[in-house]
C-alpha cells in the first residue's frame, strides 16, 4: 500500500496522497506546478514509490516527464477509467482532495503501467494536431456566424469583410501548421511514412495522427490495443433474453482519429484490396454502411500497425501467417 502515490492534477496544482504503514495515517498535500514544489513532493513521499496521476489534458506533462528524468517511475491512467471507478465505489463527493485519494486507491488494486514520454517529434505533432483542431472549430464557427448573418440580408458591410478576413487567417493557420507537420513527418519518421503511404485509402493527412497517436507505433504490442485505444472495438449491449441493444463502438479515444479514418475507410473500399473483399462481403450480409466504414477502418489500423511493426510494404496479395502481428 506504500507503494503508490495519487495525483490529482490541474493548471496551476495538483494534490498528493499517500498512506504511511508505519505512521498508520495518511499523507496529503497541495502544490503548485512549480519544480520547487515537484521538489517537496519527492521529499515528502520519497524516489522508490510509483507516482499515480491521470492524463488530464496537457497539465500532467511537466510533473510526469520531471519524475520521469528523477528516474522516478510514473504511471498516467485515462480520466474516464478513475471516473469510472469512482462510480463503481457510489462515491459523491467531489474534490481535489478525494481525487488524489481515489487515484491512489485505484492503482493499489489494479496493475498500472509505467508511464513513458513521448518522443520530441511525437510531442510536437500532438501539440499541431490539438491546435489544428481548435482552429478548425473556431473557424466553423466563425463561418456559422458569416452565413447566419448573410441569410438575413443585411448583413453590415464591414463585418462581413472583417469576418471573411479571420476565416482566411483561420485557413492560413491551419496550412502552416500541416506543413511544418508534414516536415517533421518527413525528417524523422520518413521510413514509417513511406510504408503508411504504401497501403491505398491511407491519406497525407492520417499519417501524423497514426505516428501521434501510436508514438511512432512504439506505444502498443498488438493491433487490437490500438484499436481499442482510438474507440473503434465493437461494443456488445445484451443481457439475459429480454436486452438485446444495437451494438455500437466504444468511442474511448479520438474522435478526430475516428473522423479521418472513416474519410480512409470510402477511399480504401475502392482501391485497397482486403478492404474491397471486406466490404462485398459485408454488404452481401445486409450490413449498414456505417458498420462496413468500422470494419473497413479496423482493418486499415490493422494493416498500417501489420506493415510498420514488421518493416515490410503493402502487399495486396498478402496472407497473414502471424496472428499476433495481423
Amino acid at each position: 500500500m506504500d507503494k503508490y502515490i495519487g495525483i490529482d492534477i490541474s493548471k496551476q496544482t495538483f494534490d498528493g496522497y499517500g498512506y504511511s504503514s508505519s505512521k498508520n495515517k495518511e499523507e496529503f498535500i497541495k502544490l503548485n506546478q512549480t519544480k520547487k514544489d515537484f521538489q517537496k513532493l519527492i521529499r515528502l513521499y520519497g524516489k522508490d514509490k510509483v507516482y499515480v496521476m491521470e492524463a488530464t489534458g496537457p497539465y500532467y506533462m511537466k510533473l510526469a516527464c520531471f519524475l520521469y528524468e528523477k528516474k522516478i517511475r510514473v504511471a498516467v491512467i485515462n480520466p474516464l477509467i478513475i471516473n469510472r471507478f469512482s462510480q463503481m465505489r457510489m462515491q459523491r463527493a467531489k474534490t481535489d482532495k478525494k481525487d488524489a485519494k481515489t487515484i491512489f486507491e485505484y492503482a493499489f488494486q489494479q496493475d498500472v503501467k509505467l508511464w513513458e514520454p513521448p518522443q520530441k517529434e511525437v510531442l510536437q505533432i500532438q501539440q499541431m494536431l490539438t491546435s489544428i483542431n481548435l482552429i478548425q472549430k473556431q473557424r466553423t464557427a466563425t463561418n456559422n456566424q458569416l452565413k447566419a448573418f448573410e441569410s438575413n440580408g443585411t448583413i453590415e458591410p464591414h463585418v462581413k469583410k472583417t469576418l471573411k478576413t479571420v476565416i482566411i487567417k483561420y485557413d492560413q493557420a491551419i496550412e502552416q501548421l500541416e506543413k511544418q507537420m508534414q516536415k517533421i513527418v518527413e525528417k524523422h519518421y520518413c521510413e514509417t511514412k513511406e510504408r503508411l503511404e504504401s497501403i491505398p485509402g491511407i491519406g497525407k493527412k492520417t499519417i501524423p495522427l497514426l505516428i501521434a497517436i501510436t508514438n511512432n507505433f512504439e506505444k502498443f504490442i498488438h493491433y487490437k490495443q490500438l484499436i481499442a485505444y482510438t474507440g473503434f472495438s465493437p461494443r456488445t449491449f445484451e443481457s439475459g433474453t429480454s436486452v438485446k441493444g444495437k451494438g455500437h463502438i466504444c468511442k474511448l479515444g479520438s474522435a478526430a482519429i475516428r473522423k479521418q479514418l472513416y474519410m480512409c475507410a470510402w477511399s480504401a473500399k475502392y482501391h485497397n484490396k482486403a478492404c474491397i473483399e471486406l466490404y462485398n462481403r459485408l454488404k452481401q450480409k445486409g450490413k449498414p454502411e456505417k458498420v462496413i466504414k468500422v470494419a473497413i477502418a479496423n482493418k486499415l489500423l490493422k494493416q498500417a500497425f501489420s506493415i510498420v511493426k514488421n518493416k515490410t510494404m503493402y502487399d495486396p496479395n498478402y496472407i497473414s501467417i502471424n496472428p499476433a502481428i495481423n
